[in-house]
């Protein structure tokens, strides 16, 4: 490895190009960047003295090959954010300089030649070449024959990217990044500018392939994971090292595609994916922030103890858990039944079960069990779940559940029959563990107060409406009634309903499932008496068709007694929503 204190400029003069490999991720430094870097150069191009500002670093690979094109190919390893805001000010003020025709002591085709292009008709023209998704708006932004693209404004940027004659997936943020240069530039000394880029100094690092590791480097200078997140260190672990072609290979075959499958849910999710994965690969949960660390000795220790053949290998199955992994927490499941499965887990929140999910929808893909099997086993993991929190069980158990106590007693020969002996047995390995049977579901679900939860308060009272239910509802279009009302002072309609004890019956009654159901008229109900609740048209109980509402409708007068028989019925119905298993 070499590092020298450079001059900006020089390192960009000469043939060479700094080209980002396809791996590494997009262009993103945002405004308050450029901004930065715009004073720093201002404040050098007005300074009386000759003194000098560095900017940081340019870590390449340098073949150090005589190559037949003659312009030297270097790869960039860390540094592209500001290498590329560098270009783009290049770029705006060489077009500055050819507007105004200012003499600032080189010519806007010499700021290009120098600096910017080489003499060529084709990609090895460019100084700098960046990654799949922006190469072609960098290119047109050099190039120059768009001048309306990167001149419009943010209202109607949107409209002008969706424009058949702009590159496929242009790049907003280089376009924005470059107009704010433009926009600075008219209002600007374009000599003191260039005189403030003349005195950018930059640490150039070049490596030397093989003698130094590329990755041990871009690890230490990313050592603050602050920069980087662990999708873009993972990415850049497997394809980094690899021979060029090969790199192309695995990345266009499979991180594209995924990263293409996750969309702008890329960033925040795969982090998420990755740790899931290697919980379902070693059978043990990894720090969410040290999920690359782990990754890395996931993969040496499978390539050196020959469990898997290749890092191919590796990388392929890891696309195939992320479409499965799509399927289960982000609704891109196509069969309506196991959708509706995982969006019930998924409004549960129960993310802790994504690894054990996993593996049985890989099993599902195999083979191994059939799709009414594979619903079985998810309405067995949704009651269990929802289960133990109506009985107040601890969540902190369910990580080990899921990531390994459930999984290690399956034999996947009789797969349902022995998972659902494994949910059985959990209470023999501690009662934390365990799955609570119907007496003790129903006795908590009697008097527990679900409303403190709303989200979970909705999914409970859509269950009941719904289960059997030929023309089920869509809950988004209701909200939670409580029967008897919130109002700390009731009316004295409503204290005689409730009976001389109404004070103590709101206390423990008011948010459990005996007096709550749902509405589309929660504003017109209000603190209403029972009887106009249920005659009220239109939104009354008797007018809303629900089935939670029979019960209401039925009911002469709304009290305990009416409380604690509407909880029964629900918490026998409950019995058969939120099934044990066997039952």
């Amino acid at each position: 490895m070499e590092a020298h204190d450079t001059n900006f400029l020089d390192l960009l003069d000469g043939n060479k190009q700094f080209a980002v490999p396809i791996f590494q991720r997009r262009y993103s430094w945002e405004k308050k960047h450029c901004e930065r870097l715009w004073e720093d150069v201002l404040s050098l191009g007005q300074s009386d003295t000759n003194r000098f500002h560095f900017i940081g670093s340019i870590v390449y690979i340098d073949p150090k090959v005589s190559p037949a094109s003659r312009v030297r190919a270097l790869q960039v390893i860390d540094g592209q954010q500001r290498l590329t805001t560098l270009i783009l000010l290049l770029a705006a003020l060489s077009r500055a300089v050819e507007a105004c025709s200012s003499e600032i002591g080189i010519t806007s085709e010499e700021l290009s030649d120098y600096y910017l292009n080489v003499r060529r008709n084709d990609e090895l023209r460019y100084k700098q070449l960046l990654g799949e998704h922006d190469k072609n708006t960098l290119i047109q932004l050099l190039d120059g024959n768009n001048e309306e693209w990167f001149r419009t404004t943010d209202q109607n940027l949107v409209q002008l990217l969706d424009d058949e004659e702009l590159p496929t997936n242009a790049a907003p943020r280089l376009i924005k990044n470059y107009r704010f240069f433009e926009t600075e530039l008219k209002r600007a000394d374009l000599k003191a500018v260039y005189t403030g880029i003349q005195r950018l100094r930059i640490v150039d690092i070049v490596l030397d392939r093989p003698d130094d590791n590329p990755q041990l480097i871009f690890e230490s200078l990313n050592s603050t994971g602050l920069e980087l997140s662990q999708a873009d260190l993972i990415r850049n672990y497997v394809l980094m090292g690899q021979a060029p072609d090969f790199q192309n290979k695995l990345y266009k075959d499979y991180w594209l595609p995924m990263e293409a499958r996750f969309g702008d849910e890329y960033t925040g999710q795969f982090d998420r994916f990755i740790r899931d994965y290697l919980t379902l690969k070693n059978r043990k949960i990894p720090n969410i922030r040290n999920v690359y660390d782990s990754f890395k000795v996931y993969v040496q220790d499978s390539l050196s103890s020959g469990i898997v053949e290749s890092i191919e290998t590796i990388i392929a199955d890891i696309s195939r858990y992320s479409k499965h992994y799509l399927c289960i927490a982000l609704g891109k499941e196509e069969d309506t039944k196991l959708q509706d499965c995982f969006a019930d887990i998924n409004t549960l929140e129960v993310t802790v079960a994504y690894p054990f999910l996993l593996e049985v929808y890989e099993d599902y893909k195999q083979g191994f069990i059939q799709k009414l099997e594979l619903i079985q086993i998810l309405r067995l993991v949704e009651s269990y779940v929802f289960r133990r929190s109506i009985c107040d069980i601890p969540t902190n158990s369910l990580n080990t559940t899921f990531a390994s106590r459930l999984m290690e007693n399956v034999n996947r020969n009789i797969y349902l029959e022995s998972l659902t002996k494994a949910f059985l047995n959990l209470a023999q390995q501690s009662d934390r563990y365990r799955y609570p049977s119907d007496a003790e579901f129903k006795q908590a679900f009697l008097v527990k107060g679900v409303y403190n939860n709303l989200i979970r308060c909705q999914y409970l009272l859509r269950k009941l409406e719904n289960h059997g239910n030929k023309q089920p509802i869509c809950i988004e279009n209701y909200t939670v009634e409580h029967v008897m009302p919130q109002n700390p002072d009731l009316s004295d309609e409503w204290k005689r309903e409730l009976g001389e004890n109404w004070k103590e019956v709101q206390e423990k009654y008011l948010h459990t499932v005996g007096n709550l159901t749902l509405t589309g008229y929660n504003s017109e109900l209000s603190d209403r008496s029972f009887s106009e609740k249920k005659e009220l048209k239109p939104g009354g109980f008797r007018d809303g068709g629900l089935r939670l509402n029979m019960s209401l409708v039925q009911a002469k007068q709304w009290d305990e007694t009416a409380i604690q028989m509407r909880a029964e019925e629900f918490a026998e119905k409950s019995l058969k929503v939120w099934i044990y298993p066997n039952n």
